[in-house]
């Protein structure tokens, strides 16, 4: 624990005026990120005596051990530089809300030739344009269900929309009347884009002119005596009005507002949306938060206004935002939403009226949300302290290990020997922070060597870490690159680090450690066996409870780490065994090589081209063309293939070669 007043800046150092500060660890982690009008005296207050802090900030600066900050010329790029870095360096004191839940949404993905209309979850893409959330897919898929009638816009993945242009055929949507069949060129491209294009403008609140519309046409075919007609555009339009109404008119005047509503205790904070577009409620959402750093409910609502708007521009920012509570920058936050959005945003507080009333329901759906998370997560919580309780009792260890990091190693008879590490913090996976080794120092099977020389890499990372903070010198005089504050790596020490093996698995990771003088991370093993517990230099192992809920976290981390290293090594190999000769050629990427096979058609005509052929294949100059020449006259072709059924010997035709996975996380 440090004393703040080790790095409290000079008197006069800091700056009077608009910025950013980020706070940093020993580690030279950014662990808060924070924004003022005025830097001076928003740091000195923060340096007062730390028994007058609110305990979450006491926590904070005696986590720091350091301060730097970024002056900035106006408030409203003081908010848009601390999101950035919020989102960058994901401090760990900072308020983040995490969604509840997926939410699915309506999405029409104009940026494709026939656009689709379907239900997406997950990160927004470019090109496409989103309704909703909702708070269930069904709701989503009875609305489109209804309105296909009127927009047959297509729903079919580009496989079936592939099989039915080839077969000539629509899919039974075509024959019903719910599509229109653009598969088949019933209509053309631009056709089925308006239809799409009337589909979007529909949902986004564009109703009344839409139905004048029919009712028109509907009467001018009755008028006609096309009754048939007519009874359709009725069916149509009965249609379109039961599609509105679920969702019921909230404000009269068509508003199109966000509201947003906050219930909160002193340790989470619940937050709920409803999203109102021409009047009524088209999406609602939530998050939940644990309250790390000492925010009031303005606070709150500002961080709930950056994430929420922080990716969006244009008309996904409301006109009109609607909050609980005001925050302490309102004028710089309306400036940067309406910076986001291209024209002015009112940003307020409902006093009365149909607003105020909705805004009561947002709020009560903010505290059922609170409630259920918290008793969701207090059996959670419950379940996985005693995990770790009984893992510290039953290994001896001074405190809780509250991230263990788990090592498997994994081959195919000695080939493709990998190995993996995963993460848990608090009992939880933490997918980011897995890795992937390859075993770099020996060929063959020999699992005890492989597990040292893992072993001794993630820990050497580890120093290089630790030699910023002058907490270790090596003997090599390494200096590693310059830290930016992001998390590194291997930057974070585990409390336990458990090996997927016996008693020499454990003794070579043990060794490992030691040969790098780290003599403050436990290890144990795990056997698969009888799910024995091994401990350096024991005979015997640990046995827990089958019932335990110790045992139970240790095999979740043993087994998370298998899958990761099975994966890892089926991909590797999977990529060997998909390598063709043009692999072999150096300095020949993946565009060119398949450039080369596409304009030659096969490896094996490739193999029987001429050098001066090979220059004429675009980006291969003449050097390049005798490297890929010389490479296929020395590779041995292979057999030629036979047909089994037939006894028909089958033409080499060898296809582009794979390209080469990227595999997140991978330490080569």
């Amino acid at each position: 624990m440090a004393d703040p007043s080790s790095y409290r800046p000079k008197p006069g150092q800091i700056p009077d005026s608009p910025g950013v500060y980020k706070f940093r660890d020993e580690h030279r982690r950014v662990i808060y990120v924070g924004k003022a009008k005025s830097l001076r005296q928003r740091l000195a207050s923060y340096f007062q005596d730390v028994a007058g802090l609110h305990p979450r900030t006491a926590t904070m600066v005696t986590t720091a051990a350091s301060v730097e900050w970024t002056v900035v010329s106006t408030e409203v790029e003081a908010l848009q530089l601390e999101y950035s870095w919020i989102k960058e360096f994901d401090p760990r004191f900072n308020v983040k809300y995490r969604d509840d839940k997926s939410y699915p949404s309506l999405a029409v993905t104009l940026n494709e030739e026939y656009p689709r209309v379907q239900v997406m979850r997950g990160p927004k893409k470019k090109g496409v344009r989103y309704f909703g959330p909702y708070g269930h897919a069904w709701a989503i898929r009875e609305t489109v269900d209804l309105m296909l009638r009127v927009f047959p816009v297509r729903t079919c993945s580009a496989g079936v929309f592939k099989r039915s242009a080839q077969i000539g055929r629509p899919c039974l949507l075509g024959y019903i009347g719910k599509c229109s069949a653009p598969c088949v060129g019933r209509v053309t491209p631009e056709e089925h884009r308006e239809l799409a294009e009337d589909f979007c403008d529909f949902m986004a609140g564009r109703t009344g002119t839409y139905l004048s519309r029919l009712e028109a046409r509907m009467r001018e075919a009755a008028e006609d005596m096309e009754y048939e007609k007519a009874a359709r555009l009725r069916d149509d339009i009965g249609a379109l009005r039961r599609a509105m109404e679920k969702n019921a008119v909230v404000l009269a005047d068509a508003t199109d507002a966000d509201l947003i509503a906050v219930a909160e205790d002193e340790l989470e904070a619940a937050v709920q949306i409803f999203h109102v577009r021409g009047g009524r409620v088209r999406g609602q959402r939530g998050w939940v938060t644990d309250k790390v750093e000492a925010v009031d409910t303005g606070g709150l609502v500002e961080h709930a206004l950056q994430q929420l708007y922080g990716e969006e521009k244009g008309e996904a920012v409301p006109k009109e935002v609607l909050v609980p509570a005001l925050p302490e920058d309102t004028a710089a936050l309306s400036e940067w939403l309406a910076e986001r959005r291209g024209s002015q945003v009112s940003l307020r507080v409902p006093q009365r009226g149909d607003k105020k009333a909705l805004m009561e329901t947002v709020h009560r759906n903010a505290q059922q949300s609170l409630v259920l998370h918290k008793t969701k997560r207090a059996s959670d919580l419950t379940t996985r302290s005693r995990a770790l309780e009984e893992i510290a009792e039953a290994l001896e260890l001074d405190s809780a290990p509250l991230r263990i990091e788990c090592f498997d190693i994994s081959h195919l008879q000695g080939d493709d020997v990998v190995a993996s590490m995963v993460v848990f913090e608090d009992g939880l996976a933490r997918k980011g922070e897995y890795r992937r080794f390859q075993i770099k120092s020996f060929e063959g099977q020999d699992d005890v060597r492989s597990m040292h020389e893992v072993v001794s890499r993630r820990f050497r990372r580890y120093l290089q870490e630790k030699l910023k903070t002058g907490e270790w010198s090596p003997e090599d005089g390494e200096v590693p690159e310059e830290d930016d504050g992001r998390p590194k790596r291997f930057a974070y020490p585990p409390q336990l680090l458990v090996v997927d093996g016996g008693q020499p698995q454990v003794a070579a990771a043990k060794r490992a450690l030691e040969e790098l003088g780290v003599d403050d991370v436990a290890v144990c093993g795990l056997a698969k066996r009888l799910e024995e517990v091994w401990l350096p230099g024991e005979d015997d192992p640990v046995v827990l409870p089958r019932t335990s809920e110790g045992l139970y976290l240790l095999q979740r981390v043993r087994d998370e780490a298998h899958r990761f290293a099975i994966q890892y090594q089926r991909n590797k190999r999977a990529k060997r065994l998909k390598s063709g000769p043009l692999d072999e050629v150096p300095g020949l990427g993946e565009s060119r090589k398949l450039a080369l096979v596409k304009h030659f058609g096969s490896v094996k005509k490739l193999r029987q081209a001429t050098i001066d052929q090979i220059c004429e294949v675009p980006g291969i100059g003449r050097k390049t063309a005798e490297t890929v020449a010389a490479a296929l006259a020395g590779a041995v072709p292979a057999g030629p293939a036979v047909n089994t059924a037939t006894g028909e010997i089958i033409e080499d035709e060898t296809p582009a070669p794979a390209g080469a996975s990227s595999e997140r996380g991978t330490e080569q």
